[in-house]
């Protein structure tokens, strides 16, 4: 392209974000990335380097008092034409603010990314903003190039005025006609740049219409027709030839062909699609087996231990269902991450609880590799606001990622403190260490050591991106240190401390009765589960009848009069969803509970069985604790 030599300042992105570490954390990736990046300290700092030049801002939401958001307003309002500056807005979590808001108003073109902000989104990000930024000074460099030229179009109907050695094209009413379209852009192999009389199709003339009343018109996208009848996908920018007294006297045309990028975002919204079905589908048919080996298990530990096989058995059980229960989440999750969909349930909690439960899952892994674990403990407690489950899941990951890659070690440790008011956990292993190259990398989807340096150890490749999501989603930090392969690694996260739970916070927590002295109906298609979830639940108090088609199910409910229904989704005939529709069309067991125990874990399938009028989605396999949960609120559900 024919552009004119950057200035330094427009190549730069202004960083002000006041509050905690955001403004020196950011400019530390984006450095890294090769981003030149600018840091302001105040709110007249900001605003004045705008005006100096700049290609994006990246500004935090405390930054945005009323009166920096005003006269930043009235900067930006000052743009040329052409220009449009994109500004990116860290926000806190949760629902949007109304800084967020008037943000987005007063500001125009900004984009909001709730903290924590993953790094590869917010590079992502700026590197978008960038080409953005660089369209618009291509733009600029072409309005001045054409207002250049124009003075000196004659008005010959078929005059081809030039070609730049860039490959613009510069013609004049009839050549318009003759050389825009797919054939000259394809030949050319670059953008056209075409003056043209009046608008040839009707969004064009909208558009010039819109131009003329004074409105900012960067681009559009619109589909077009080749000579030989061939349609295609075009982004036109319009902008108008004003004479010396500011009359239109045409119109300059930048169009590019987008059909290769079209059907690139169609396919990968199709891949995307096919991969979370093929996910949803995969969870599902794993997971039916697994109900009937989960109470199997359940079953199994209340039975008589006289018979040595009876643990060993056990002991085989619950390693394959861990690993295979493992697995699954693993794979639900990866859907969950990119989308933003992962829920925490927090709570004020010991450290020290988190890595009892962690121990609990990992030892057995660790205890098969050979190793020794040695655990370097605080004597108080530590305190965090964090969900159990996923805490224990971190420590967990951390520990088998260990436990994996030791080959040739003795030992690994995990050692938990504090430090800056920070409760530190930190997972060390003596194996096999990770390359220099793969330090930043290690954390990324699908990221794993090459193969040879790991010993061949098998995964998928995300366990440590979980790892690192439910650190920040925890409102903490995670890092890996190595000093190269084959001299061990260190994963280190920090969360931040609160204080200790209040004394009516502990007796909540540890209420709840152990009885389920209430009537349950068990209806699942697949007889094993059903007929051993039944037997659970009747060892744990309740009284329980099991059918196995819906149509059975609709009869029992009249006989049986359950407070509680565990009613399976996919079943042949009539489906749970169906079922649930016709028991709650009865007014005399609108207030029964109806609990979806099922395979399909998907937030569209959660969204159907609320709208067919279950109270809960429980996911195969479900013990009796999860049932044993939802009891207090039996008899409430429906109001």
């Amino acid at each position: 392209m024919l552009l004119a030599a950057r200035h330094p300042n427009e190549q730069r992105v202004l960083i002000f974000a006041p509050a905690g570490r955001d403004s020196a954390a950011a400019r530390s990736i984006l450095n890294r990335t090769g981003v030149e990046t600018s840091r302001c300290t105040s709110a007249a700092t900001l605003c004045r380097e705008v005006e100096a030049g700049a290609a994006s801002v990246l500004l935090g939401e405390e930054a945005l008092t009323p009166a920096f958001a005003a006269a930043l307003g009235e900067v930006l309002g000052r743009q040329p034409s052409w220009s449009d500056l994109p500004i990116l807005l860290l926000t806190g979590p949760g629902p949007d603010s109304a800084t967020a808001a008037a943000a987005v108003s007063r500001l125009g073109n900004v984009t909001l990314f709730e903290r924590p902000v993953r790094v590869a989104s917010l590079v992502s990000a700026v590197r978008a903003a960038l080409r953005a930024r660089w369209r618009q000074y291509e733009l600029r460099d072409r309005l001045a190039l054409q207002t250049l030229l124009a003075a000196i179009v004659e008005s010959s109907d078929d005059a081809i005025v030039g070609k730049t050695t860039a490959g613009i094209i510069l013609t004049w009413n009839k050549a318009a006609e003759r050389l825009f379209g797919y054939t000259a852009a394809e030949a050319v192999g670059q953008s056209i740049l075409i003056l043209i009389p009046p608008a040839r199709h009707d969004e064009e003339r909208e558009i010039l219409a819109r131009i003329t009343r004074g409105e900012r018109v960067t681009h559009f996208e619109t589909v077009r027709m080749t000579k030989d009848g061939r349609r295609f996908d075009a982004s036109l920018t319009i902008s108008p030839i004003r004479d010396a007294s500011g009359h239109i006297v045409g119109a300059s045309k930048v169009a590019r062909d987008i059909s290769a990028q079209k059907r690139a975002e169609h396919e990968l919204r199709e891949a995307d699609r096919r991969k979370d079905e093929f996910l949803a589908m995969l969870a599902h048919e794993l997971r039916n087996p697994l109900a009937p080996i989960h109470s199997s298990l359940a079953i199994l530990e209340q039975a008589s231990r006289t018979d040595p096989m009876v643990d060993k058995v056990r002991g085989i059980l619950e390693r394959q269902v861990g690993h295979m229960v493992r697995l699954v989440d693993d794979l639900m999750e990866v859907s969950r991450i990119t989308r933003g969909k992962i829920e925490l349930h927090r709570r004020r909690l010991d450290l020290s609880e988190a890595i009892r439960s962690a121990l609990e899952t990992s030892e057995p892994l660790i205890r098969r590799a050979g190793l020794t674990l040695v655990l370097e403990l605080p004597a108080e407690s530590l305190f965090v606001d964090a969900d159990p489950v996923r805490l224990t899941q971190i420590v967990s990951n951390l520990l088998n990622n260990a436990a994996k890659y030791s080959a040739g070690a003795k030992e690994v440790r995990l050692a938990a403190g504090q430090k800056n008011g920070q409760a530190e956990i930190s997972v060390q292993d003596f194996g096999i260490g990770i390359p220099a190259d793969m330090l930043e990398r290690v954390f990324d989807m699908f990221t794993q050591v090459p193969a040879v340096a790991r010993g061949g150890q098998p995964g998928l490749g995300i366990g440590l991106t979980l790892v690192r999501s439910l650190v920040q989603l925890h409102g903490g930090t995670i890092g890996a240190t190595s000093a190269g392969p084959g001299k061990g690694s260190t994963f280190t996260f920090r969360l931040p401390l609160v204080g200790p739970p209040m004394v009516d916070e502990e007796r909540h927590a540890g209420n709840g009765g152990n009885g389920l002295s209430l009537r349950i109906l068990v209806v699942d298609d697949n007889q094993d589960a059903a007929d051993s979830m039944g037997l659970v639940l009747e060892r744990a108090g309740a009284e329980v009848e099991v059918v196995h088609d819906g149509f059975s199910a609709l009869d029992r409910v009249e006989r049986f009069h359950p407070a509680l229904i565990l009613l399976d989704i996919g079943m042949p005939g009539m489906d749970g969803y169906e079922v649930a529709r016709r028991i709650r069309a009865r007014p005399a067991f609108r207030d029964v509970m109806l609990v979806a125990l099922t395979g399909w874990g998907q937030a569209e399938d959660r969204r159907r069985s609320l709208d067919a009028g279950f109270d809960h989605h429980l996911i195969k396999p479900a013990g009796v604790d999860q049932v044993r949960a939802l009891v207090p609120s039996v008899g409430d559900s429906r109001g």
